[in-house]
């Protein structure tokens, strides 16, 4: 065992991956991987409509299999055999491109996810559990989720059908004012880790022993609002054209196709949770204990604690806990929150959402500025005092925001609205006439 020099931290030395070796655990990670995402996909349809039943009081279901266990499957073969409608003026190409545009940009994105400790194999190496390990994993993610409206546009428009087209429309206005405040959220993440791939933000918030969903508490909260909007998930699912008695974007397909739209939103959930649970929960990290505290700093060597296979699937239960918990709040809020208008949606994004990131920016680089003259050095000391500038910044925030005061809702107005009528409708007391022929 040798110290790493720049911080201290323990090296171990461990077998390098021929390349032969680094090739087959390169293809078995990314078989692993997307396979098993497209079977938790399939199931999280289940485990929603296991949710909504449970929320609104009613049998979910119970028929295909063992309590409906196998209703995922029963759903695919029904959308794999049933037949598929094109409409009569519809742009082909296009029609048949979206879905796919749709779906395969929520797959790829989570090649950059690290979703376990490295797994040493005996006579083999250490693998890294990461599908591809970027240098520029977050840069990666928001080019990718950036593309899925592509997909939305073009299946509104392809359809040539005018209500489809408005669901598109909607999805493009509401996914790119999300998409700045997103990205601005994720800034001070960058600032204090120092990094921009997830491996190395993992490693910096075990460094300080605290996540950083405390000291970047409000860009974690901005960050999960604009993750909802992302994915057009309840109360951001504006697409869905429902005002027009209709299901939005996709009210010309079926069949499989109409499924790809589905298997792209689920897709962008579970993406959308597994990097919420890296970049601000520790990914795979565990808490209190130091033992999983590691990172492959070059091949064959590994800083931080000595890897083992009963690690690996550890840490692998810990970062599957975290993205289970952001995927019941998805769904918690999808049979909770009722939808919001589009003026809110769009005050929201950039008159909210915006100012109050490039605020928090500020704030933080400044924070850290001034921790870095006084030299205190990044740990766990550092990460509290962040903590409680953190605090204040959020506590100005959600009182700002609170009671009407930048966003008046429905009630609200109409609240104004029967006050005013009210008082407009409020009799007036009128001396009445005397009748006819009494006299005092």
């Amino acid at each position: 065992m040798i110290q790493f020099p720049a911080t201290n931290v323990p090296l171990h030395q461990v077998q390098p991956l021929s390349n032969t070796a680094f090739l087959i655990a390169s293809v078995i990670k990314v078989v692993v991987v997307f396979t098993g995402v497209m079977v938790v996909v399939a199931y999280l349809t289940l485990l929603e409509r296991w949710i909504s039943a449970w929320i609104q009081d009613r049998l979910g279901p119970n028929r295909v299999g063992p309590r409906g266990i196998l209703q995922p499957l029963a759903d695919g073969l029904k959308n794999l055999v049933k037949e598929e409608m094109y409409p009569a003026k519809a742009a082909n190409i296009y029609y048949i491109l979206a879905p796919m545009l749709t779906g395969i940009p929520a797959l790829m994105t989570f090649a950059v996810i690290p979703f376990a400790s490295p797994l040493p194999i005996p006579g083999v190496g250490v693998v890294n559990m990461v599908v591809a390990d970027l240098p520029i994993g977050i840069l990666y993610i928001l080019a990718l989720t950036s593309l899925g409206v592509y997909g939305i546009v073009m299946a509104g428009w392809a359809s040539n059908n005018k209500y489809a087209f408005l669901g598109g429309l909607r999805a493009s206005a509401q996914m790119v004012s999300y998409e700045v405040a997103l990205g601005m959220s994720l800034i001070p993440v960058f600032m204090l880790a120092g990094n921009v791939t997830l491996t190395q933000v993992v490693w910096a918030q075990q460094t300080m022993h605290l996540w950083y969903a405390l000291p970047l508490g409000l860009a974690f909260f901005l960050f999960v609002v604009s993750a909802f909007a992302e994915t057009n998930r309840l109360p951001f699912d504006l697409p869905e054209a429902e005002s027009e008695l209709i299901t939005g974007y996709h009210t010309e397909y079926s069949s499989m196709k109409f499924s790809l739209f589905f298997i792209g939103e689920y897709s962008n959930m579970l993406t959308a949770s597994a990097v919420m649970a890296t970049l601000f929960l520790g990914g795979w990290d565990i808490p209190i204990w130091q033992g999983d505290n590691m990172i492959m700093i070059a091949p064959g060597v590994v800083a931080g604690a000595e890897p083992a296979w009963w690690k690996t699937l550890l840490t692998f239960g810990a970062f599957a806990t975290k993205t289970g918990f952001f995927i019941l709040l998805y769904m918690w809020v999808r049979w909770t929150v009722p939808r919001f208008r589009y003026d809110q949606v769009m005050h929201l994004g950039w008159k909210v959402m915006l100012p109050t990131a490039l605020v928090f920016i500020v704030v933080t680089g400044t924070t850290i500025l001034v921790l870095d003259a006084l030299g205190i050095p990044y740990g766990l000391g550092f990460g509290l005092i962040l903590t409680v500038v953190n605090a204040v910044v959020a506590a100005i925030f959600f009182m700002v925001i609170d009671r009407d005061r930048v966003i008046s809702g429905a009630s609200a107005h109409d609240r104004r609205r029967r006050r005013v009528d009210a008082r407009l409708a409020m009799p007036v007391a009128v001396e009445e006439p005397e009748p006819a022929g009494i006299r005092d």
